[in-house]
């Protein structure tokens, strides 16, 4: 689960250093596309925002799933301890 944010996390950093590039090309290499330069830095602040917010889901995904893997490790020890004890 964790895997699919930072993917999505990598391809909107991606995305946002096309738009930060993008503010940097003038106006008569992009015929057709909005010229203003603040509009793609705005576009790619977003993007780096979307990006980290993502990466950040992904690193807190990640943590409690390895919380919940080795609770689950610990309670089957415990189970394993028991049986053994009995016997």
């Amino acid at each position: 689960m964790s895997r699919n944010f930072y993917i999505l996390a990598a391809v909107l950093g991606f995305f946002a250093l096309i738009s930060g590039a993008m503010s940097l090309v003038p106006s008569s290499f992009q015929p057709g596309l909005p010229a203003n330069g603040s509009l793609w830095r705005t576009v790619a602040l977003v993007l780096v925002l979307l990006g980290l917010g993502s990466a950040l889901v992904g690193v807190m995904s990640h943590l409690f799933e390895q919380v919940d893997r080795r609770s689950e490790e610990a309670r089957q020890a415990e189970r394993r301890r028991r049986r053994e004890g009995r016997d």
